[in-house]
């Protein structure tokens, strides 16, 4: 299997659909762009979010064991992925590429 890196690229907050709908909360994501975690043999790497995590794993796990040309040609590497986690008020996007 191949070593996979997750790097998070963009973080977005959307003030207003927080203020309509989301309750007050004290800890929110920890992710900042420019983070990344090596993905080795398909497992979630230490300290990357749980949830975030949901998201990828079929990615990392397919671009682990040599896949990816996900969608008939999505990506101009067909070796990487872009996907994002599923938080709607302050999504981040994560760049996920096979490694050599």
């Amino acid at each position: 299997m191949k070593k996979v890196r997750i790097t998070a690229v963009r973080k977005v907050e959307h003030k207003d659909l927080m203020e309509k709908y989301e309750n007050k909360i004290e800890h929110t994501c920890d992710v900042a762009e420019g983070m990344s975690w090596i993905s080795v043999d398909g497992e979630k790497p230490d300290g990357l979010c749980g949830e975030a995590w949901k998201s990828m794993r079929e990615f990392v796990v397919t671009l682990a064991n040599g896949g990816g040309d996900f969608f008939d040609g999505w990506m101009k590497n067909k070796h990487s992925a872009m996907i994002s986690c599923n938080d709607g008020f302050r999504p981040v996007s994560f760049l996920i590429e096979a490694l050599d």
